[in-house]
C-alpha cells in the first residue's frame, strides 16, 4: 500500500471509529494529470483534503487522506491531480478495488458487499472499473478466426443477451444486452470489415437472424451448425410423433387393453429420449414393446438415433459421416412421418453448415459452457437489476485473466 506514496501520519477517528492514514504522492508522482497521468502545472489547491476507502485493518475501517490539488493539463484542461493509490475520480484505493473484484469473481455480490462493508451498487461499479482497466491495453476482437455465437436468457419475459466466444482462446470476446440482427450487427460494427474478413469458421445454432447476418457481414466464413441443436431437432420431432401416437391410441381405445396401451405410450418419453447406451432394463423393455405395438413410433426413434450416430461417427470418420448424413436424409424423406419429413427439409436448408460441423469437429460446446457459467453467476447473485451488471461480471471472470488478491501472485497451473 505504501508504493509510490509517503506516509505522513496515522490517527484514529473516535467519532467514525476508523483509522486515518495521512499520505502524499512521492516526488516522482507529484503534479500529474488525473486522466493521462502526464506531468502538468499546478492550478490551485482544489477542494482541500480527500479520503479514499482502503482495506480494513481487522475489524476497523481504514482511510487514506491527502491533499487534492488541481493541475492544468495540455490535453484535458483543469483536472484533479493524479494519486498513485487510486483511480481518477474513484473513492476507493486500487487494493480495495482488486480485493472486491476478486471476491465478486469468487462469490456472490451480496457476500462481497457484506464483507467489504459497501453497497451492492458500489461492487458493480468496482467490477466495471477493474474490467475497463484490464481491457484498456488489449483489444479482445483482434486475431479472431474461429468464433461461436449464441444467445442466453437471463430473465423471464424474453430477456436475452448475445454472447460471442473465441474458439482458440476459450474466452468471451463480446457480450451485449438483447438478441437479433440489430445486436449482432453491433458486434460486426465493432469488429470492422477487415477483421471480419479474417474469420474462417463461425459456429452457431440454426437461428435465422444469425444466418442472415453472417451471410451479409462475414460471407467468407464457414458457418458451422452446432451438432447438439441438430440432434435436439430430431428429439423434438420424435416427441411430436410420440404425442401423435398417444393421441391415436387414446382415440382408438375401446376397452381396458386399449386404454392401457395409451397410458404406456404416454409414459414412454424418457425411454425414447435417452441414448441407447444409457437405457435402463425397464426402458429397454419399453422400447421393445413399442417396436412390437407401434412400428411408426419405433421408426421415428430409429431415425433420431441414426442422426445422433452420424455426429458420433464424424469424430473418427468424417467422410463416412457425410455419406451417412446423405443416407439419413433419403430415409427421412421416404419415412412418411410428417415430423421427420419436415426435419429433413430443415437439415437440407442448413446442409452446408451441418457438413462443416462433421468435417471440422466444431460445436457450440464452448459457448454452452459459457452460458452455464453465466447462469451460475446470475444464480449466485440471486438475480441482477440490469444486464450490464451481469455482463460486467461475466467479462471479469470469463473474458480474461481473473483478478488476484492484493499482495499475491497469480496461481500457476
Amino acid at each position: 500500500m505504501t508504493q509510490n506514496m509517503v506516509v505522513e501520519g496515522v490517527r484514529i477517528d473516535e467519532n467514525e471509529q476508523c483509522v486515518i492514514v495521512s499520505v502524499r504522492p512521492d516526488a516522482r508522482r507529484l503534479g500529474r494529470c488525473g486522466q493521462c497521468r502526464r506531468p502538468a502545472a499546478r492550478y490551485d489547491a482544489g477542494r482541500g483534503r480527500r479520503r479514499w476507502r482502503c482495506l480494513d485493518h481487522g475489524a476497523v475501517r481504514v482511510f487514506l487522506e491527502a491533499d487534492m490539488p488541481r493541475v492544468r493539463c495540455r490535453s484535458h484542461g483543469v483536472v484533479t491531480a493524479a494519486v498513485p493509490w487510486a483511480r481518477h475520480d474513484a473513492g476507493h484505493t486500487l487494493a480495495f478495488d482488486r480485493q472486491t473484484a476478486w471476491m465478486a469473481a469468487e462469490c456472490s455480490k451480496f457476500a462481497t458487499a457484506q464483507l467489504m462493508r459497501t453497497s451492492w451498487r458500489t461492487v458493480g461499479g468496482i467490477v466495471e472499473r477493474v474490467v475497463a482497466d484490464r481491457d484498456a491495453a488489449t483489444d479482445r476482437l483482434t486475431g479472431l478466426h474461429r468464433i461461436g455465437i449464441d444467445e442466453i436468457s437471463y430473465r423471464k419475459g424474453q430477456k436475452y443477451m448475445t454472447v460471442v466466444v473465441d474458439h482458440e482462446s476459450g474466452k468471451v470476446v463480446w457480450m451485449a444486452d438483447g438478441h437479433g440482427k440489430s445486436v449482432l450487427h453491433r458486434f460486426f460494427d465493432a469488429l470492422g470489415p477487415k477483421r471480419a474478413a479474417r474469420l474462417t469458421h463461425i459456429s452457431a445454432d440454426g437461428a435465422l437472424w444469425i444466418a442472415e447476418t453472417l451471410t451479409e457481414r462475414a460471407p467468407g466464413a464457414v458457418r458451422v451448425m452446432d451438432p447438439f441443436h441438430v440432434v435436439a431437432w430430431a428429439t423434438d420431432a420424435l416427441d411430436t410423433e410420440r404425442r401423435a401416437s398417444w393421441n391415436r391410441a387414446r382415440r382408438q381405445a375401446q376397452d381396458a387393453e386399449g386404454r392401457e396401451q395409451a397410458r404406456a405410450l404416454k409414459d414412454s418419453r424418457f425411454a425414447l429420449w435417452k441414448n441407447a447406451d444409457d437405457l435402463t432394463d425397464r426402458q429397454t423393455a419399453k422400447l421393445t414393446w413399442i417396436a412390437a405395438t407401434d412400428p411408426r413410433l419405433h421408426c421415428a426413434y430409429l431415425l433420431k438415433e441414426a442422426l445422433r450416430a452420424v455426429f458420433t461417427l464424424a469424430k473418427t470418420r468424417p467422410t463416412a459421416a457425410l455419406q451417412a448424413l446423405d443416407r439419413w436424409i433419403g430415409w427421412a424423406r421416404r419415412c412418411r412421418i410428417d415430423a421427420f419429413i419436415d426435419l429433413q427439409r430443415r437439415i437440407r436448408r442448413h446442409y452446408q453448415a451441418i457438413r462443416a460441423a462433421l468435417t471440422t469437429g466444431m460445436s457450440n460446446g464452448l459457448i454452452e459452457s459459457t452460458n452455464t457459467k453465466t447462469r451460475l453467476i446470475i444464480r449466485r447473485g440471486f438475480g441482477f437489476h440490469t444486464a450490464d451488471a451481469i455482463i460486467a461480471l461475466v467479462m471479469l471472470t470469463l473474458a480474461g485473466d481473473k483478478p488476484t488478491l492484493p499482495g499475491r501472485q497469480p496461481t500457476t497451473e
